[in-house]
């Protein structure tokens, strides 16, 4: 029997070339065996790119801002994540997403080629939330260090090494956003950056209700502005991690929710840094339609 402590820190496992947490890559066909439904709706993005807000923001478009309806239950039983697991710990988020009647919300970190095909059968409806690489460094490397799932980070000279070469959770930054992008080519994806929703938070959030089909007056919109502000999320239980956070985050090393801005980048690169990582981000996003603000 694998025991809690089993799967602490363990390096990554490859699936298919793509570093997954180890605890995660465990019985990986239930992954590829998933069953989507017409109506799910996908939250996809690279880890610490606002995934949680992203998460509180379709539900509270769901359930058209009502205060007592979003304030149910935590948010990681709101939306589940698809790949997650920590065996003999809590359930597959596969189980728990078959239980779960639709239409059904549900967080996923997988890159475009590791989403389970039966997503693509029934056109799900996907929002694709990306973050600038540089500030979803910083944040993923204090994630990590709190993060007793993942492997221990090193130092962040160490650790933004690892980051560039893509051997982190979830692989490439670069192959992830450039992947999804070409998604919304052949699939119903939206595709949100989080500087834009950091800059006009009604704006992006009244495209994301529009996406879902849903006619919200303004009124919700400031409620829903409101209630998913970074400050807010922070010192709600149910978003924050830290009432009920699970036993493997060490929050007195970093808390869930840390900063939330753009451009805190710049207190962690050196100036050396800093210039390797653009003439390698150069090199690597060639050709790419996508454009990144570094900050807001």
């Amino acid at each position: 029997m694998v025991e809690q402590q089993d799967y602490y820190r363990r390096e990554w496992q490859l699936i298919r070339g793509v570093p997954i947490v180890w605890a995660f890559a465990q019985n990986w066909e239930r992954i590829d065996n998933f069953q989507a439904r017409c109506d799910d709706i996908v939250i996809a993005t690279y880890p610490k790119a606002g995934t949680t807000w992203m998460s509180e923001i379709v539900d509270m478009i769901l359930h058209a801002g009502n205060d007592e309806q979003c304030g149910r239950d935590f948010i990681y039983n709101k939306v589940p994540m698809l790949e997650f697991w920590a065996p003999n710990v809590l359930a597959p988020g596969t189980k728990t997403l078959e239980e779960t009647p639709s239409p059904r919300v549900i967080k996923t970190h997988l890159p475009v080629s590791l989403l389970p095909k039966s997503f693509w059968e029934k056109k799900s409806k996907v929002v694709y939330v990306a973050r600038n690489a540089k500030d979803l460094a910083v944040s993923y490397y204090h994630f990590d260090r709190m993060n007793q799932l993942h492997p221990e980070p090193g130092t962040w000279a160490e650790y933004l090494e690892k980051y560039v070469a893509g051997k982190v959770g979830y692989g490439s930054w670069y192959d992830h956003v450039n992947s999804w992008w070409e998604k919304t080519k052949d699939h119903p994806v939206l595709y949100i950056f989080y500087e834009d929703m950091k800059e006009d938070p009604k704006r992006e959030i009244r495209k994301v209700a529009q996406f879902l089909g849903k006619d919200l007056g303004e009124n919700v919109l400031e409620n829903i502005v409101n209630k998913t502000s970074f400050e807010v999320m922070k010192d709600n239980p149910r978003t924050n991690y830290v009432t009920n956070t699970a036993p493997f985050f060490q929050t007195d090393i970093s808390p869930f929710m840390r900063k939330g801005v753009a451009g805190d980048w710049k207190n962690h690169f050196t100036v050396a840094q800093n210039e390797r990582f653009d003439e390698d981000y150069g090199r690597k996003m060639a050709g790419s339609p996508l454009c990144f603000r570094t900050e807001v």
